[in-house]
């Protein structure tokens, strides 16, 4: 009965020793994995201070070499303290660009306009150009529009007329007056009815023409 008792203590022992063990390599095994992932992580994020610079597209440039960041048109170097870049002062862009270029580290004005616009339509630069027919214009250099509008002189009659494409009205049958309902000529004395004589103002084509009264008939004037 003794020498069954221990080889069953035998077996008992044998089988705790086997789970020790198998329990030690899992954990040797984990602790393997772990080292290995670790490994795997220093190589993904490598450290370039001082060695070199990576663009915003994870592209590696070397010292002192030279490079375009994919978020400028200012070129870089590569420094030991990272990337330097050109940050120069851009000229002002001209206020009547209307076409504007970003190849380079500064925009650059390619086209400038060279007309005017006014009331829908283009002019060159130093046109002259009639839009109606009291308004004289010219397209400045500066792009702007500038006019003259006629300043027409008191017509010399009573009934002016605008002809066409003229801006001031002319009097079509020289100066008058009105005498009465009636219009008269100016510089003669005209009968108006069969007891007046009228003439008008010297220069005051405005004003009512001056009347006097004659004989009517034989009949003497009242």
């Amino acid at each position: 009965m003794a020498l069954h008792i221990s080889a069953a203590s035998m077996i008992l022992l044998a089988i705790t020793a086997s789970a020790s063990s198998a329990s030690i390599n899992q954990e040797d095994y984990a602790a393997d994995e772990g080292d290995q992932t670790s490994s795997n992580d220093n190589l993904i994020f490598d450290d370039y201070r001082g060695k070199g610079c990576v663009d915003d597209s994870g592209f590696v440039y070397k010292l002192q070499e030279r490079f375009f960041p994919g978020h400028s048109n200012c070129p870089c170097v590569c420094t030991e303290d990272g990337p330097v870049c050109d940050q120069p002062e851009c000229p002002k862009i001209h206020p009547k660009c209307t076409k504007v270029e970003h190849n380079g580290c500064c925009p650059e004005c390619k086209e400038v306009k060279n007309f005017c616009e006014y009331h829908g339509k283009s002019y060159k630069i130093l046109e002259e150009f009639k839009p109606s027919p009291c308004e004289w214009c010219r397209c400045e250099p500066s792009n702007e529009v500038h006019c003259v509008v006629a300043d027409c002189a008191v017509p010399e009659c009573v009934n002016p007329v605008y002809e066409p494409e003229q801006c001031c009205p002319v009097c079509k049958n020289g100066p008058n007056c009105f005498a009465g309902t009636t219009i008269i000529p100016a510089g003669i004395e005209v009968k108006v009815d069969d007891c007046n004589i009228c003439h008008c103002h010297n220069g005051d084509w405005w004003k009512p023409a001056q009347c006097s009264k004659r004989e009517c008939h034989g009949k003497p004037n009242l």
